[in-house]
């Protein structure tokens, strides 16, 4: 071939990313050799990238799949590139990224090299499109992410950037975050500890929110509930003690060794329950995406308390 000529991709060359891998190339007539004969980059083994200068952070990203993807291959990026296509402010910006982590399945024979850091996994979730590239899921991505990190302050910001700017709700967190077994790591521990916290506190926000803009009656706030002389009951976030309705905001989550306190927490259920209490679960994700239906499950419950037997005489005290 004469390499003085135009290659028959000329047609792509003012498109972006100029990225292609091998196979690609060859589609269009160039050969390997062809391809070094170029003043081209093979950036990763078997991708080039059509120019000379420097990647751009979109190049690295799609350069990074084409590498993982080959022969066919699923390819998912996660992990901080994942975070920064999420336009996460904590995140580093796709050129800042020293690695991008593209999660494959864990039987793929696959090395990581240069820019590209493999991360494999036995149930690779369901990606998400973001700006046409495939991208795990934020929880999923914020643990990937979590796992490189040793520094607990960036850990913090990351984790609260999720659950604050409305990514993903704490439990999916903690739920990736133990399957990752990262919650031994105590830095990683402290900062789940604060985002629980702040989960609830947002929950919280939400539950007053929904009371007085769909006008339920006002109930006591944040009580415990005894027996007359008897033992204690237990804390509900909500309670309306003249329809022996109570509202219980549920952010638990799947943790290591927390299989004694969902115990608890179904005996409370069951103990209210026996005592003629009407005891309702909002996840902070209902009370996020379905207020309307929330309302209208507690308005149910109270309206339904005069057709039930009466409930037992139950003392109330501020928790």
């Amino acid at each position: 071939m004469n390499h003085n000529a135009p290659l028959p991709l000329a047609h792509l060359t003012g498109s972006r990313p100029l990225v292609l891998s091998l196979a690609q190339l060859r589609e269009h007539g160039v050969s390997a050799s062809d391809a070094a004969e170029r003043p081209w980059q093979q950036i990763l083994p078997g991708v080039f990238l059509l120019h000379s200068g420097a990647a751009t952070g979109e190049e690295r990203l799609h350069a990074a799949l084409l590498y993982a993807g080959r022969r066919g291959g699923e390819a998912v990026i996660t992990g901080l590139a994942a975070l920064a296509l999420y336009r996460f402010a904590s995140a580093p910006t796709l050129l800042a990224l020293s690695h991008i982590d593209v999660l494959v399945p864990h039987s793929r024979r696959l090395r990581s090299v240069g820019t590209v850091r493999i991360v494999r996994t036995h149930t690779p979730p369901r990606p998400q499109e973001v700006t046409g590239v495939p991208v795990a899921p934020v929880a999923r991505a914020v643990a990937d992410a979590v796992a490189q990190l040793s520094d607990a302050a960036t850990v913090r910001r990351l984790l609260s950037e999720a659950v604050r700017g409305r990514h993903c709700e704490p439990a999916a967190l903690v739920r990736e975050l133990t399957v990752a077994r990262l919650l031994n790591r105590p830095h990683v521990v402290d900062a789940v500890e604060s985002l629980l916290a702040e989960g609830r506190a947002i929950a919280e926000d939400r539950l007053y929110q929904l009371v007085r803009s769909h006008e339920l009656p006002e109930p006591l706030w944040n009580v415990d509930l005894r027996l007359p002389g008897g033992p204690h009951l237990g804390g509900v976030d909500a309670f309306w003690p003249e329809h022996a309705v109570a509202v219980e905001i549920d952010t638990r989550a799947p943790r290591q060794g927390e299989d004694e306190e969902w115990s608890e927490a179904v005996r409370k259920r069951e103990t209210l329950e026996r005592l003629g209490v009407t005891v309702i679960h909002l996840t902070p994700r209902k009370l996020r995406d379905w207020p309307e239906q929330q309302a209208a499950v507690v308005r149910t419950a109270l309206t339904a308390s005069d057709d039930r037997e009466p409930a037992a005489y139950l003392v109330v005290l501020p928790r």
